[in-house]
């Protein structure tokens, strides 16, 4: 793809996490960019994003709905690439199909509806996840190697009731049939666990797990994750809209850790921080396994070391004022 300087681009969902750092990286690279939002008079929703570098001069705030037909046909005219973030991500959820599945999935359909009537339109990048990679019912121990030939079952995450998980594969798998019956250019984005400096000032999911570790947890989950810093995934989204080689889906994991060696790296880091010291059940520790980085390296993503990201964490956690450490 050549110059970015003039080109417009479209970030749906822009004020949340990776979307703004998407946003930051693309006015830096000189791109326009048309950024969606559910209410653009919110000033804790978008304050952060006017107050970037070239908002002034290249970047539009739109009002979007992903539950609503049609409401992004106008925001994607004149738009040469697509970077569709918006989707719900929280734990404590109450009804799944209202609060995860149907914007994850409708809304994903709706913006691709859009995109097929705009013929500007060179390439969308959709935010994935490894939640629509690794839930396949295959074991994952220290020896497996995880990568994009992996799909989620949607059957085993029903059955776990692990709605966002759910969420994330029925939005990518309908996403590619419908790329392939109209004819779009979708390349995908795969990340797990999204740590590193907030540009909201609003807590997001995946910060929160740290902010929980910091915070006086009297214990640490029995789980593994992959992590990655939130720059490298936004790097990555940029990386997968201008390589014109760029096509299929690309994971996005630093490494992948228990929550034990998490809170021991982070202890390392802040000797005095009073961390949890047992875990939250006496089973064994979920086993971790390895991701693929081969096609994150095709996109030229040199990864954040994970001591790294977890000290920009905490660090931003403590400017934002959620923490007093």
């Amino acid at each position: 793809m050549s110059s970015s300087a003039g080109k417009v681009v479209c970030v749906t969902g822009a004020s949340g996490y990776i979307a703004s750092w998407i946003v930051k990286l693309l006015l830096h690279r000189g791109y326009t960019v048309k950024a969606t939002v559910r209410d653009p008079s919110d000033a804790r929703k978008v304050d952060h994003l006017l107050n970037l570098d070239g908002a002034k001069e290249r970047l539009h705030l739109f009002k979007a709905n992903l539950l609503e037909e049609g409401s992004f046909d106008t925001v994607v005219q004149g738009c040469h690439g697509v970077f569709h973030t918006a989707s719900p991500f929280y734990n404590d959820v109450k009804d799944p199909q209202a609060e995860l599945i149907d914007p994850a999935l409708k809304g994903t359909l709706n913006v691709l509806n859009s995109i097929a009537k705009s013929p500007n339109v060179k390439r969308v990048v959709l935010t994935s996840s490894i939640a629509a990679v690794a839930y396949n019912g295959k074991p994952r121990t220290p020896d497996v190697v995880v990568d994009e030939t992996w799909f989620s079952n949607p059957d085993i995450c029903r059955e776990s009731k692990m709605w966002y998980v759910l969420s994330k594969t029925l939005a990518e798998d309908a996403a590619w049939k419908f790329v392939k019956e109209n004819n779009i250019d979708m390349v995908t984005i795969n990340p797990a666990m999204v740590i590193g400096p907030l540009l909201q000032p609003v807590l997001n999911t995946s910060a929160a797990a740290v902010l929980n570790l910091i915070n006086g947890a009297e214990t640490f989950p029995n789980s593994t994750f992959g992590w990655i810093n939130v720059k490298d995934v936004a790097n990555a989204h940029i990386q997968a809209y201008e390589v014109s080689s760029a096509s299929g889906r690309h994971c996005l994991v630093d490494r992948v850790v228990h929550f034990s060696e998490l809170v021991k790296t982070l202890r390392d880091l802040y000797p005095t921080l009073k961390l949890p010291e047992k875990p939250a059940d006496d089973k064994p520790y979920v086993p971790t396994y390895q991701v693929s980085k081969e096609k994150a390296k095709s996109l030229g993503i040199e990864f954040t070391p994970l001591e790294v990201s977890l000290k920009e964490t905490v660090e931003s956690l403590k400017e934002k004022k959620f923490v007093n450490i």
